[in-house]
């Protein structure tokens, strides 16, 4: 069956197919609308079409090796989900604090939208809703900052302008696979753990999530 709908596709659509498999076992997400800096809109994600047009195939394939491929055409997100632990990656304890919040600022700028679905906030605006949130006592070392960013921008969660991902004014676009990258128990969990008075010392040193190595 799948090598059946796999030799229909035309030899471009071959080298798309094996380039999109190659996009989500490196970044887990694929999205619907990439968004231009520069122009400040957002424009259509042709692979993303691609896959959704082809999604019988790509889930067969994906599940063959123990994967799920998920997809949510409300949100415009394509997940790709492993069966088998050993596939996951583990995020350090300041990283997994950073994707708590960057989970509520996105929830919470959501209710605020008008005209424009796009999240963009700054390196800056995060710091200090860790603050607020109690998660943390001092501004974290640049290193550990640019390196938790960049994980998350790695794994198609966050994507900045420009400028250094610790710069206090970098401007940085909240993807909707925020949404996505951990579930509403693990999220619950998370802001029973993070308290005002407790700091950062309660939060678990790893968790579970769902980007795929």
């Amino acid at each position: 069956m799948i090598d059946e709908q796999y030799q229909r596709l035309g030899m471009m659509d071959k080298e798309n197919f094996s380039r999109i498999v190659n996009q989500l076992l490196a970044h887990t997400f694929l999205l619907a609308e990439d968004y231009d800096f520069a122009e400040g809109i957002s424009r259509v994600n042709k692979d993303y079409l691609f896959a959704e047009r082809n999604f019988d195939l790509f889930q067969e394939y994906f599940s063959m090796a123990g994967f799920r491929l998920e997809r949510d055409s409300g949100y415009g997100v394509i997940t790709l989900v492993s069966s088998y632990d050993g596939n996951r990656v583990r995020f350090d304890k300041f990283t997994t604090v950073l994707v708590y919040a960057l989970r509520l600022m996105y929830e919470e700028e959501r209710e605020k939208l008008t005209l424009t679905k796009e999240i963009v906030v700054t390196t800056g605006d995060i710091v200090k809703k860790l603050f607020h949130l109690g998660a943390i006592a001092k501004r974290p070392a640049n290193l550990v900052l640019h390196d938790s960013l960049r994980t998350l921008g790695k794994f198609k969660v966050v994507v900045k302008k420009d400028g250094a991902w610790e710069d206090p004014e970098t401007r940085i676009l909240i993807l909707p696979t925020i949404l996505f990258i951990v579930s509403n128990e693990q999220i619950s969990n998370l802001s029973r753990l993070v308290e005002p008075e407790e700091g950062a010392a309660d939060i678990p040193e790893e968790e579970d999530f769902y980007e795929e190595e």
